[in-house]
């Protein structure tokens, strides 16, 4: 069961203010969600494969082909400014 400070808790690691209206109102709702779960442990699912995706899904990858790289010319030829062969950037600091 969810209490005030338990809701005090989830709403400081959610990063938001609950009033007390609010706390009054969500931790009601929190515990039905809950309870609802508790519900759904009770399923009988003995002899039920797990399901990690609900779509028949193999690797969806293609294939690795190597493939000839740009020449360093084609490479800095958009650049906008280059250097002894390399691409010219402005300084960060």
């Amino acid at each position: 069961m969810i209490g005030k400070k338990d809701l005090e808790h989830i709403g400081w690691l959610a990063r938001i203010e609950l009033s007390e209206d609010d706390k009054e109102k969500y931790a009601p709702k929190l515990n039905c969600v809950l309870d609802y779960f508790s519900e759904l442990d009770k399923a009988d699912t003995e002899g039920v494969e797990p399901a990690y995706h609900i779509l028949p899904m193999s690797n969806v990858f293609r294939e690795d082909i190597p493939t000839a790289s740009l020449s360093q010319e084609e490479a800095l030829s958009n650049a906008p400014k280059n250097q002894d062969g390399f691409i010219k950037a402005p300084r960060m600091m």
